[in-house]
Order: C-alpha cells, then structure tokens, then sequence
C-alpha cells in the first residue's frame, strides 16, 4: 500500500509562488508516474502536470504551461510542484497520484492513477 502526503498549499496574492510537495511511502515510488491534480468547487478533478519515474518526461495542462514546474527526487521518495506566477483561477485543492509506470508517456486521466494523497489548499486572492 502507497501512501502520499501533500504539503505546502496556502494562501498566497496573485502573482505569488508556493512550492507543494509530496511524499510517498513505501518502496515504489522510483517506477511510478507522477502526477498533479487539482478540483475547484463545482468543478471536476482535473490534471495539472505529470512526471515520468526517471523525470526524464514531463507534461503540463496548457493552463499551467511556462508557470508550473514539476519535479521529483525518487532518493527521499518526494515529488514537487513549483507554482509561480499564480492567479485566483488556480485556486483548488492540489492532489498527487501515482500509477505503476515505467512509460515515458504521461497519463493525464484521473481514473489512469493508483494512489492518491489526501489534497492541499491552494488559494490565491485578488
């Protein structure tokens, strides 16, 4: 069993930065596909940004594009999400996932993914 703890969310002004992490259990982490979700209110989950198990692959929604970087370091079993430039539409709740993947190719689908983390708040104000 995976277990994933997100940390970092806040509250931040627009054009802000926060950095999310989260850390996996276990032994896996290192042949698993990463990836970043959020969901707003009244809206369905939807997929940010995805990292192959080498970090060699990245993808990213359009709408994080050139301000949202992922990244993992599999030696402490910890993937990140750097957010810079954020606006109050990138205001959710911010999960991570893990699907068993040796794949270059990123999955962006919610239902694609194993193992989820609880979520982390993101708010970002006008």
């Amino acid at each position: 069993q995976v277990q994933l703890v997100e940390s970092g969310g806040g509250l931040v002004q627009a054009g802000g930065s926060l950095k999310l992490s989260c850390a996996a259990s276990g032994r896996t982490f290192s042949t698993t596909t990463m990836g970043w979700f959020r969901q707003a209110p009244g809206k369905e989950r939807e997929f940010v940004a995805g990292i192959g198990w080498s970090g060699g692959s990245t993808s990213y929604a359009d709408s994080v594009k050139g301000r949202f970087t992922i990244s993992r370091d599999n030696a402490k079993n910890t993937g990140y999400l750097q957010m810079s430039s954020l606006k109050p539409e990138d205001t959710a709740i911010y999960y991570c996932a893990t699907k068993r993947s040796l794949s270059l190719n990123i999955r962006t689908g919610v239902n694609e993914y194993d193992y989820w983390g609880q979520g982390t708040q993101v708010t970002v104000s006008s």
